[in-house]
């Protein structure tokens, strides 16, 4: 899905801004045209949480790709350019939902793990002690 520069778009008796613009191929014969739905959508942001949008479709329809420009699609970029321009609208990015903040909680763990080691060399001990750590992180979302 695209962020499109908004367009008016009379939905339910009212105008309201199309902000988004969805596509897809629903026909291709593989040979020499294809056809795009397209929706464009109205972005609806949750008054009690501002990570939760709705996407509501305001508008619709098919757009027929053929001819040479049929022969130069080859990428979806391609495909949503050419779509844009037949609605006459003005891709600006890409939608990306809004991903709310993750909570992290850091737990620790200590392991301590006592050796003793002795070794012998001309009537000298040697003697180690060695203490682990193991920090565990756990994200919740």
């Amino acid at each position: 899905m695209k962020l499109i520069e908004p367009v008016q778009v009379w939905f339910k008796g009212a105008e309201v801004a199309a902000s988004v613009l969805a596509s897809n191929s629903s026909y291709d014969n593989l040979s020499t045209s294809a056809t795009f739905d397209y929706q464009l959508m109205q972005i609806v942001v949750n008054p009690n949480n501002p990570y939760i949008e709705e996407l509501t479709i305001v508008a619709n329809g098919t757009v027929l790709m053929d001819g040479q420009t049929y022969l130069d699609w080859d990428t979806n970029d391609y495909a949503y350019d050419w779509v844009a321009s037949q609605l006459n609208i003005v891709i600006i990015g890409n939608y990306v939902p809004p991903v709310p903040p993750s909570t992290t909680t850091s737990t620790t763990t200590s392991t301590t793990t006592k050796s003793q080691t002795t070794s012998t060399t001309s009537s000298t001990t040697t003697k180690s002690q060695t203490t682990s750590t193991t920090s565990t992180t756990t994200t919740i979302q």
